[in-house]
């Protein structure tokens, strides 16, 4: 039990130091179009804060690789403060809670947590006790919850039916939470996650528009645990493709969840919109949105503060045929955060021995080059 405390106190220290797992996809020189805001995660969207629980502990049979990622829009003040906020599932094969009241109300009250398939229940349970013991009651002076909540399958690496996952291990979440550069790769929700048959897990990104667009940020987080070998496309070139030719191919049967935050001042069905174009970001790196995938995508905004008031003021809003540039930024940024993920991977062994590679970087580099997409390494 102490070696668990303490191996999650490590990781939670390793969550949001620069990035551990550097280099990222521009460090290798992917190419990505748009430009990336300072930190080139979604915590570039002042306000937004993420924290992270990974679990990585023994061998064999009882191997636990999983996690649990927290994403509040505001902070803090997630629940005191509801933002609006629109969501699309795009297969749903998977589960997300709480978006049922997203679609009536159009308010995301609280934060987005993602964890593996089985811990959902405990996770939902363990955000509305956390809200009991941090936070404060509703407008209504009542403690009601409907948290968002959602999941992929780590189950290939991780004990998934030995429920490791606790209402500690969410506090700690919630707890570690806050802004700066987000690590990726196998942390949190993502530990256990696989995508493209290489180990991946968290990525995101982010993207500024120019003044003339408004100069709003837009960001990206995913848990990525989607894919066939053959489908992965990186930058346009058929890098799956060029592997496969040496590595067997297995069926698709992961998920992908998709958080999407902008200080863009959006309503409820806009933001549902951008919900939708995270499906184009994924389509960039060759998913095909199989039938066993769980990809569901959720966005909000930090614009309209007090948009959960009894008595709210007139609503910033952004014209429609304002959000091109914001369509354009989900689409960049969703590829970018996928591609994050699988180049921040690194080879794990889980449940039964079970081995997931990491992509090769220079294999990649290789690739990108002999498709012109990056100049050719050096002989």
């Amino acid at each position: 039990m102490m070696a668990r405390l303490l191996l999650c106190l490590a990781a939670l220290l390793a969550v949001v130091p620069a990035n551990a797992q550097s280099p990222r996809a521009r460090d290798l020189g992917v190419p990505f179009q748009g430009t990336p805001g300072p930190l080139n995660a979604i915590t570039d969207v002042a306000g937004v804060t993420v924290g992270m629980t990974t679990l990585i502990e023994g061998e064999g049979a009882h191997a636990v690789r999983t996690g649990v990622t927290a994403i509040l829009p505001r902070g803090r003040d997630s629940f005191a403060r509801p933002a609006y906020a629109g969501w699309f599932s795009l297969n749903g094969n998977g589960e997300m809670t709480g978006t049922t009241w997203i679609e009536e109300s159009g308010l995301l009250e609280g934060p987005v947590m993602i964890t593996n398939t089985h811990s959902v229940g405990v996770v939902r349970d363990a955000v509305i006790q956390w809200r009991v013991a941090r936070g404060v009651a509703d407008n209504s002076g009542y403690w009601w919850s409907l948290p968002v909540v959602a999941e992929t399958w780590d189950g290939v690496l991780n004990d998934i039916n030995g429920f490791h996952v606790t209402r500690e291990h969410t506090f700690a979440a919630l707890d570690a939470a806050r802004d700066g550069p987000v690590a990726e790769g196998s942390v949190g929700g993502g530990t256990g996650m696989i995508c493209y048959q290489f180990k991946c897990g968290t990525g995101t990104a982010s993207r500024v528009l120019t003044e003339r667009q408004g100069g709003y940020t837009l960001g990206v987080l995913v848990q990525a645990n989607h894919g066939g070998l053959r489908q992965l496309t990186v930058a346009g070139v058929p890098v799956g493709r060029e592997i496969a030719a040496a590595a067997s191919e297995r069926p698709e049967l992961g998920s992908i969840i998709i958080v999407i935050a902008t200080d863009a001042p959006l309503l409820p069905h806009q933001l549902q919109r951008l919900a939708r174009r995270a499906s184009l970001g994924l389509a960039r790196t060759g998913a095909v949105s199989g039938n066993g995938s769980g990809d569901i995508f959720v966005a909000f905004s930090t614009a309209n503060p007090d948009a959960g008031a009894d008595e709210p003021p007139p609503a910033q809003l952004l014209a429609n045929d304002r959000m091109d540039p914001l369509f354009t930024a989900t689409v960049e940024a969703t590829e970018e955060a996928i591609v994050n993920a699988l180049v921040a991977g690194r080879e794990m062994t889980g449940i039964n021995g079970a081995r997931i590679p990491a992509i090769d970087h220079a294999q990649l580099r290789e690739i990108l080059a002999r498709y012109n997409r990056l100049p050719a390494p050096a002989p």
